[in-house]
């Protein structure tokens, strides 16, 4: 009996191994990288294809809240009677809260304890905190106008030295679209710390103010009632609120009279009403004989012997 298994182990170590694939050497060196633990959070291991499995399952979340989101926006709040700016609020918001749902979700199923995420984080934010400052601040900003609804989508505001029409309002800033068609990117938290103008808030009505100057020599009632008579005439102009001419002040060389309209086309129309109107103003203006002083002044000479002779070109009457 022991000489059989001395032969038959012999025999073995004799034997030539069975030759494996390169495919297959390469696959068990491919996974042996991909299992190989880099570290650890709590109990559960990260490898490399744990990590590859997280930028797929964020990619995937993403994807999924963008079609949910869209679907929202089109599908259901876009046969509502809700204005632009709360259906873009609620539908912004409806994402975030998907996304972050999806996000513990996932992390729950992974095995991550979130209490070890959340030694991680205050590690992770203590270090890099202070260089995403101003990150932070805009995304906190951006969901507090989200939140209270001061700018909207479709709002025409100031804020510092950007005037124009809030296209969209981002994580990090908001795109103000102005008269000139340039986008803005302000950041949100301007909104929060400055003085904003909100010309739109109250309803969607734009008005608008054309100032005019006439010489001291015309009929301000004529004035008034020529130009009340042009802003009704266009075709733009609302009826209500009613257009007004009022005299703002006396000014060196004319009577200063702003005409107010008002009209309900969006924002970017406002320039080309508004031309229109100085274009039919200068033209009744000059049929009813209107005058439009420009600047002049009274010249005093003092302390001159010799006279001064002033003479008459040519071309000018006598």
């Amino acid at each position: 009996m022991t000489i059989y298994l001395f032969g038959f182990a012999l025999q073995r170590s004799f034997e030539v191994p069975e030759p494996r694939s390169l495919f297959e050497l390469f696959s068990t060196d491919v996974r042996r990288v991909l299992d190989w633990p880099l570290f650890n959070i709590g109990a559960v291991p990260v490898t490399l294809l744990f990590l590859i499995k997280c930028v797929l399952f964020l990619i995937a979340l993403s994807l999924f809240t963008r079609i949910a989101r869209s679907l929202l926006g089109r599908k259901v709040l876009a046969h509502t009677k809700m204005e632009r700016g709360v259906q873009y609020a609620l539908v912004r918001a409806f994402g975030y809260v998907i996304f972050l749902l999806g996000l513990i979700i996932g992390l729950d199923t992974s095995g991550l304890n979130l209490r070890s995420l959340l030694v991680v984080g205050g590690a992770l934010g203590l270090g890099v905190g202070l260089g995403l400052q101003n990150i932070v601040s805009n995304f906190v900003a951006g969901i507090v106008i989200l939140w209270e609804g001061p700018v909207k989508i479709g709002d025409l505001i100031e804020v510092g030295n950007t005037q124009g029409e809030v296209v969209r309002i981002g994580a990090r800033g908001t795109w103000v679209r102005t008269f000139d068609n340039q986008v803005i990117i302000v950041p949100n938290s301007e909104f929060v710390n400055q003085r904003v103008s909100n010309w739109t808030a109250n309803d969607r009505i734009v008005r608008l103010s054309i100032p005019v100057g006439v010489s001291y020599e015309s009929d301000l009632d004529q004035v008034r009632d020529v130009l009340l008579e042009i802003a009704k005439s266009h075709s733009d102009v609302l009826a209500s609120p009613a257009p007004a001419a009022i005299v703002t002040g006396f000014g060196d060389n004319a009577v200063n009279i702003t005409l107010r309209v008002s009209t309900a086309l969006p924002t970017e129309h406002s320039p080309s009403i508004k031309s229109d109107l100085f274009f039919e103003i200068y033209r009744v203006f000059r049929e009813k004989n209107i005058d439009m002083p420009f600047p002049q002044r009274d010249i005093r000479i003092r302390g001159m012997d010799t006279p001064v002779v002033l003479t008459q070109s040519r071309g000018a009457a006598s």
